[in-house]
């Protein structure tokens, strides 16, 4: 009985912390770095900043909200991407998954940057400490929301806040 009530508090305990704004990263300068793409090719985010708002998504295969979340981030990439919105999601799929990404990929027909951190190095200084987390930049490099977990409706929060950003 005890070990019931015990995965009980663990289950309920995770249930509120998958979903919450995070507020360490606000107001920060959005940290650099260099990953690889889908087709060999590296992108650095410092080149990416600039035009407008950056949504950074951290996602793996193997994880349903991610999904459900990425298909939100779809449509709103393709509403604002002529206005300068861009979106750069981040695979954390290890060495193990990793050759499920491309394939995925391709069968979602997501038409975004998708990047490789297999080692989890930019996860770690975005302190994306679960999937999926999110993180919405600026057009001068500051961090202006990050979000861990998603639950049905969250993609209108960033939603308002990337036309918000577009229409300043």
């Amino acid at each position: 009985m005890k070990i019931v009530f015990a995965l009980i508090i663990v289950v309920l305990l995770s249930f509120f912390i998958t979903a919450q704004e995070t507020e360490e990263l606000a107001g920060r300068k959005a940290p650099n770095f260099v990953l690889e793409n889908l087709d060999g090719d590296y992108v650095e985010l410092n080149q990416e900043i600039g035009e407008g708002p950056l949504l950074l998504s951290f996602w793996a295969t193997w994880c349903k909200p991610c999904i459900e979340e990425l298909a939100e981030f779809k449509k709103l990439y393709n509403e604002y991407k002529d206005k300068g919105f861009k979106l750069l999601a981040i695979s954390t799929d290890s060495e193990r998954t990793v050759a499920k990404v491309k394939p995925f990929v391709k069968s979602k027909n997501y038409n975004f940057p998708v990047l490789y951190d297999t080692s989890g190095d930019v996860a770690r200084i975005y302190y994306a400490r679960a999937v999926p987390f999110t993180v919405l930049i600026d057009a001068k490099g500051a961090i202006v929301y990050s979000h861990l977990g998603y639950m049905r409706g969250d993609e209108q929060v960033v939603s308002s806040k990337v036309k918000e950003m577009i229409e300043q």
